[in-house]
């Protein structure tokens, strides 16, 4: 899988922080070149109250328990990693990876933060 840079990591960490999350979402899908997965408020059965998200790659959505999740860097980025899996023909990917791969973008954003860089 292609790595984001580290100004694009906290770029779109600040999207999320800022209720840009469909644009968010929509810049990381033009890098990985995959269809932009649906946000949507919901729950699914058997998850309503053990998960902030989830996602349903049959509808290529990702499901946040409420609207503040959707501000969640951690949350939107770990479901996020999810899509880009399942769209680019790998095995879903483990919640561990997935972890990984949101706070990579964390960790981006604190970098770039502490160095004073505009984002």
């Amino acid at each position: 899988m292609t790595d984001v840079d580290d100004l694009t990591k906290a770029k779109i960490v600040k999207m999320i922080l800022d209720g840009a999350t469909e644009d968010a979402l929509g810049k990381l899908s033009e890098f990985y070149r995959v269809e932009t997965p649906k946000i949507a408020v919901g729950t699914i059965k058997g998850k309503r109250r053990t998960v902030y998200a989830v996602y349903r790659p049959s509808e290529k959505k990702i499901y946040a328990l409420n609207s503040d999740i959707f501000c969640n860097p951690f949350v939107i980025l770990h479901e996020y990693y999810h899509h880009i899996r399942s769209k680019l023909g790998v095995h879903k990917g483990s919640e561990r990876r997935a972890n990984m791969y949101a706070q990579e973008f964390i960790d981006s954003y604190a970098r770039i933060m502490k160095m004073g860089i505009k984002t």
